[in-house]
């Protein structure tokens, strides 16, 4: 399907520790005022003389404000990320009362001060860096709360498209994020219908529960078949079910899978009806195939809509079915036509067709002939 939200998320850039580097420079600054002195209690609690040791007073006062700068290049820096100027401004002041108080009117007080300003600005810049990390977590919050409802949707709309669409149809629109295959358009297709025989007498007769037990079992082995050879169903009714070939993907040879498929549900429903005999149900199946132009779409309303093909051909393949007796698979002359050197088949004659001014040939599919694959699997 569509991309998955790991990787549809972008992730954050990389980043150094934030404020990182105005603390360095400011404690770099602190450390090149008082360092000697730090130093020297240090080195006299453990007994130690540093002798004559002493750092020139100028080189001290040259790295006390070039380190305040370079607290301040910091500070600088961050800004370009948190878009607030307080804390450079602040910084910018605290080496600006540095360097005056070394090079103008040395004072304890205003060097002590000149640190003080540096560090806020540090903590303040931090600070703000800390709030924007904040609001960029939320907002990546609320971009991944959108990202999987959007997901969530997806996924509902391919659950609604596997309703009426084979598995692989679905996903591919659904990657896709296209549905302009499913506009209203004409197609050349297969159209197949089926049906149990004597159903209405057999639903008239057993408790409800078993014939919705029938039912389900019915159209979950036939639509794990449609499924398998890339069918697209366009409509469920009680017993009853229409499947078509070649739309919305095209498929080689659409009237030989419809066969396949044909002579897939009849094994199918041979097996399920011998269950079904020993309950003392009197069940048969017909298949009608016809194949030609149908005019193919969506249709239905807002949350349900399903995909459906209309047309002569459709018609056809319905009356064909309505035809058939229990086990018999009857497809038209065009079908057969097209499927002649696969299968084995034989004429019916021309048969009177509900709907229909003329009457039509049709012919009786009894397999495929064996140099033709089926289910992967020569026959």
């Amino acid at each position: 399907m569509a991309q998955t939200i790991s990787s549809q998320i972008e992730p954050p850039p990389k980043r150094l520790p934030f404020g990182w580097l105005a603390y360095l420079g400011a404690g770099a600054s602190i450390l090149a005022c008082y360092g000697k002195m730090i130093l020297v209690a240090m080195v006299g609690e453990l007994g130690i003389g540093l002798g004559g040791f002493a750092l020139d007073p100028h080189l001290q006062a040259v790295l006390m404000w070039a380190f305040g700068m370079v607290a301040v290049y910091g500070l600088a820096q961050d800004r370009k990320k948190h878009g607030n100027s307080t804390p450079l401004a602040l910084g910018c002041v605290g080496v600006v009362t540095i360097i005056v108080t070394l090079y103008s009117y040395y004072s304890t007080a205003i060097e002590i001060t000149g640190y003080l300003l540096l560090l806020a600005a540090a903590f303040l810049n931090q600070n703000i860096m800390l709030r924007k990390l904040k609001t960029e977590v939320e907002n990546l919050k609320n971009d991944l709360e959108q990202r999987v409802a959007d997901q969530v949707g997806e996924i509902n709309r391919l659950a609604r498209l596997k309703r009426f669409l084979a598995p692989d149809v679905a996903n591919m629109i659904a990657a896709e994020e296209e549905e302009s295959l499913l506009r209203t358009h004409r197609s050349y297709i297969a159209a197949l219908f089926c049906d149990l025989r004597r159903f209405t007498t057999f639903s008239e007769n057993i408790e409800p529960e078993e014939v919705g037990s029938v039912l389900q079992a019915y159209h979950e082995r036939v639509g794990r078949l449609v499924s398998e050879l890339g069918g697209t169903i366009d409509h469920r009714a009680g017993d009853g079910l229409m499947v078509f070939f070649n739309d919305p993907l095209p498929c080689k040879e659409p009237v030989l899978r419809a066969i396949e498929l044909a002579l897939a549900i009849q094994d199918a429903f041979v097996e399920m009806n011998a269950d079904w005999k020993m309950r003392g149900y009197d069940l048969g199946m017909g298949v009608g195939i016809a194949s030609g132009y149908a005019t193919l779409g969506i249709v239905g309303f807002k949350d349900r809509f399903d995909y459906t093909a209309n047309g002569s051909v459709v018609n056809l393949a319905a009356r064909l079915c309505g035809e058939a007796k229990d086990g018999q698979i009857l497809i038209s002359q065009k079908a057969y036509i097209e499927a002649d050197e696969q299968i084995a088949a034989e004429s019916i004659g021309e048969i009177k067709l509900k709907g229909l001014a003329r009457p039509a040939p049709a012919y009786n599919v009894r397999g495929l002939l064996h140099n033709v694959k089926r289910h992967g699997t020569s026959q």
